[in-house]
This record gives C-alpha cells, structure tokens and sequence, in this order.
C-alpha cells in the first residue's frame, strides 16, 4: 500500500487570511486550495499560494469538476488544473461525489446522485478520464445531502467504496457531512464510518454546520460541533491518524480561531494514539504514513 503523506492538521487557505500570512507562520501543518480560486496567471491569491506553500504542504481542492454530471468533462478545466498542479505541486487532489450543473449551467450546489449501478459506471469511466489528464489519482469527498433518490440500489457508504475499488481513487472523507447525512435520512454515522476502505482514506474533513430543528444543514461557518467531534475521535480510532482539514468558510473568524480548533484536533489524535499504545502494550501500529 503506498503511504499516506503525514501532513498533520491543517486549515483551508481563505482570503480573509491573506495579509496575516504574509506576515507571519500560522500555527498549522498544512493548507488547502480551493482550486478554482488559483487558476489565474497572475495577482495576489497566487502570490499567496507560493508564500505559504514555501513553507507547508498544500493540496487542491476543487468544487466544479461535477464528476457525476451527463455533460462532457470540461477538457479547458481539467488543462488549467494540472497547470496549477504542477506549479504547486499539490500531495493530492480532490473535488466531490456530486454534480454541479447541466448543459454547460453551473449551478453552484454540491448535488447528491442516485446511488446505482449504471451511475457507478458512468462516475468510473469519467474519474478514470480525469486522472490520466492528472497523472495522478483524484480523492473524492462525500458531500451532504438533504433527500434521496427512491431508486438507488445502495447506499452512499457502498457506492463510495466501490467507487474507488473500480476506479482505483482515493477518498475525502467529511466527518461533518457524515453526521449531516446521517441525521437527515436516519443512518447511522459510525456504520459508515466502518464501512471506508481504510488505505483509500487520505483526508478528512471537519467543520460546523446548523441545526434547522427538522434537518441539519452544511453551512461550514461555525465552530466543529461536540457530536461531530465524538464521530472525529471515532473515525481516527478506526481508520488512523488521516491529514485532517479544519474547514470554515462563511463567517470566516481571525486566524486564532482556526489555530484553535487545530489544536483541539491534534489533542484528540493524541489521546487516540495513547489509547493505542496502551491497548497494544505500548506498540504502535496501524497505518503506513510518509515523513
């Protein structure tokens, strides 16, 4: 199994940020890009992107690949996205399980599909597409959702899996949208949580979300919630000490903030590490991870 970069803890790389970063080192491991915000020739967001990638890993992460869609892959796209890669020489990158628009119309929404065979083809043939224009695998992130498709033959945690079984991807787990999910359609979290394929899981993603009273909704502008937390702690348990992503991005706070909830992210890894330990008579074990 080829080995997981150890990136640690790590935050999105928001414009709100921007002139803090130039002027000093944030208190984190690493940064994520979201990949359309960069693909420019020039100006401050990438002048940005090269300070900070000096210094730290940084990935890609994009929202606009519609993956799922009918429409042809957008080939303009796919060219400026391994331009940018090969600037910056991203440890991966990733979009969602979704689709975005349709006849050329993007819609700007992170659309959930129907979970089926002939679909699981389809999304096959285009991942493999897009990773031969990449040269690299794609990561994957399970997105939210707010109804399901009566006609899907699985369930979203099977899809996923086989996904990158056939397609031979990787995967972007978001602990948040599994609690949002679960919590809107009645699943349960730490079921699907069990069923990821544990050397596909390169990242995971936190972040806070708002309790609508009838369904939860994925609003990423809040600190990460206690239960969400709870499924994190389970989540490394089972699977490793995967990269993790503190992600906020309406009602972005000061930097602290997010250095903060890194901190608190670090904290749960390690006390999982020593309940390892201790559990296997001070032996680590678990996942193969790269310096």
């Amino acid at each position: 199994m080829e080995a997981i970069p150890k990136l640690g803890i790590g935050i999105g790389l928001r414009t709100t940020h921007f002139s803090e970063l130039l002027e000093r080192s944030a208190q984190v491991d690493w940064f994520e890009a979201v990949s359309e915000n960069f693909m420019m020739d020039g100006g401050r967001p990438l002048h940005v992107l090269d300070h900070v990638r000096r210094d730290a890993p940084v990935v890609l992460h994009g929202v606009s690949l519609s993956i799922g869609t009918t429409d042809p892959l957008d080939e303009t796209y796919l060219t400026r996205l391994a331009t940018l890669a090969r600037r910056f020489e991203p440890e991966w990158i990733s979009d969602h399980l979704c689709w975005t628009g349709a006849k050329h119309h993007n819609l700007h929404d992170l659309l959930p599909l129907p979970w089926t065979e002939e679909v699981l083809t389809h999304v096959a043939e285009r991942v493999a597409r897009v990773q031969d224009v990449l040269g690299r695998r794609l990561v994957l992130e399970n997105v939210s959702s707010y109804f399901t498709f009566s006609h899907s033959t699985m369930s979203e945690a099977e899809f996923l899996s086989a996904l990158v079984e056939r397609a031979d991807c990787d995967i972007l787990l978001d602990v948040n949208n599994v609690y949002v999910s679960a919590f809107n359609h009645g699943f349960d979290a730490r079921a699907y949580i069990d069923t990821m394929p544990r050397d596909r899981v390169v990242q995971l993603h936190l972040a806070g979300h708002s309790d609508m009273g009838t369904h939860l909704l994925d609003t990423h502008d809040a600190p990460v919630c206690p239960e969400v937390w709870d499924l994190y702690r389970y989540t490394i348990r089972r699977l490793g000490r995967v990269p993790t992503l503190i992600e906020w991005d309406g009602n972005v706070p000061p930097l602290a903030t997010l250095e903060d909830e890194v901190s608190r992210a670090r904290l749960i890894c390690d006390e999982v590490d020593a309940e390892t330990r201790t559990k296997n008579g001070g032996a680590r074990v678990g996942r193969t991870f790269a310096a």
